[in-house]
């Protein structure tokens, strides 16, 4: 059911159905001409023979023939009613079991009837009837291969274009479409048309159009984002320097409250910068995890602890993971300073099996990060507090790393909570 929900089979079936249609009104139309045809040959001939025997009964002569008759038994009633208002008519009926074309008209008080054979005439019918619905068949077989055939190319496209949309939506920026533009292709249309003067031919495509437009739309994105992590590390690596000198002379200012609103600060914009150096060496991909069995409730114990976050551990079910120790401690200690910085207390860290589950009792994330994901330089809420937004960036980066599944929920009795799926599996061999 889902293969003919698709574009492709709709299309095929839309255009079958509508060629069906098509056929049917066409073998009705010529149908009707042609029985209408045929039928009018043989009532001519009945009528005619009819007036030939009435001329003959009128002169008392014989009108030699033996398919005339005065008030046969066999003669229909409609057309017996007719003649009996004096008129004359003709019709298809019977006469035994064979069909025949009955004509008749008044004479004196009968009802002076002929008839000819009309089972040639019916048999011609039903063989046109039978090529009418051949061709019929054979022009929807055609008609429904060829509808498969474009559908399937235009299906096949789209469903190219949908993939490089969907590698684009995870990340992969360097995906594209790639169909070639107008007058591409073969080279043949290329250029300036050759020297034969001809121009190339252009032609409406729609979807190449939209596939160009992702292209450019892919590329634009590629290019600003591309620009936003060179002005992100470039920007930590200029503020590294002075930071230091400026932490080391703040060192020596002489005690009291202004050298601790000056170190409070400096340290905040030290942490900020060394964020952000982080974030660029994620965004370069030079990050590689150094991978190790560790046993998680104990690791998540020990992270947690050395965040200097107040949280409960409640380990459910231990298990042992592929993992670098040193950054998982990070996303867990980054995802408890975002707790304690936007939520509420009891601050919850549950291990079960391969899955750490850490939440709070705060006002929970923001839709838009749920939707989105986390995004550097926005918290959301204004509600949440303030923050520039990098804490949870960083646990995004870090997981991609550890190839950590790491989602973002709000409880239902409220509070945020963050769900983290860890891989499960054997070291690679050494060579």
């Amino acid at each position: 059911m889902r293969a003919l929900s698709s574009l492709r089979w709709k299309i095929a079936l839309t255009t079958t159905a509508v060629c069906c249609m098509v056929a049917a009104a066409l073998g009705i139309l010529v149908h009707n001409v042609v029985a209408r045809q045929i039928v009018g040959e043989v009532r001519a001939k009945a009528e005619a023979d009819l007036d030939h025997a009435l001329g003959h009964y009128e002169y008392g002569t014989s009108h030699g023939d033996v398919d005339v008759a005065l008030d046969p038994p066999e003669l229909p009633g409609r057309l017996r009613a007719l003649v009996a208002r004096g008129d004359t008519g003709s019709m298809v009926g019977h006469r035994g079991d064979e069909p025949v074309m009955w004509a008749a008209g008044p004479a004196d008080e009968h009802a002076l009837a002929i008839w000819i054979p009309y089972r040639t005439t019916r048999d011609r019918l039903r063989d046109i009837d039978t090529a009418i619905l051949a061709s019929s068949v054979l022009a929807a077989g055609v008609v429904a291969l060829a509808g498969l055939f474009l559908a399937g190319r235009i299906s096949r496209r789209l469903a190219t274009t949908a993939a490089v949309a969907r590698r684009i939506s995870s990340g992969d920026l360097d995906a594209r479409v790639g169909f070639p533009a107008d007058g591409d292709g073969d080279g043949k249309d290329g250029g300036d048309g050759g020297g034969d003067g001809r121009r190339p031919v252009r032609s409406r495509d729609e979807v190449r159009d939209v596939a160009q437009a992702l292209d450019s739309m892919a590329e634009s994105l590629q290019e600003r984002l591309e620009a936003e992590k060179r002005f992100t590390a470039d920007v930590a690596h200029e503020l590294r320097t002075p930071l230091t000198g400026s932490l080391a002379a703040a060192a020596l200012l002489p005690e009291g409250r202004p050298k601790e609103m000056i170190n409070d600060r400096l340290r905040a914009l030290h942490l900020l910068t060394e964020d952000l150096l982080e974030i660029s060496r994620l965004d370069s991909g030079v990050e590689r995890a150094e991978l190790a069995r560790v046993e998680l409730g104990r690791a998540v114990r020990r992270a947690v602890a050395g965040s200097g976050r107040e949280a409960t551990v409640r380990v459910v079910r231990d298990t042992v993971v592929l993992t670098d120790r040193r950054r998982l401690d990070r996303i867990l200690a980054n995802l408890l300073v975002n707790a304690h910085k936007h939520g509420r207390p009891p601050f919850e860290v549950t291990v079960e099996g391969p899955v750490v589950v850490v939440r709070d009792h705060g006002p929970g994330y923001p839709p838009e990060l749920i939707e989105q994901g986390p995004q550097r330089f926005r918290t959301g809420d204004p509600g949440r507090g303030r923050g520039h937004g990098l804490g949870l960036t960083i646990v995004a980066g870090q997981a991609a790393v550890l190839e950590i599944g790491l989602t973002f929920a709000n409880a239902p009795d409220g509070g945020a909570v963050t769900t983290l799926r860890l891989p499960v599996g054997r070291l690679p061999e050494a060579d």
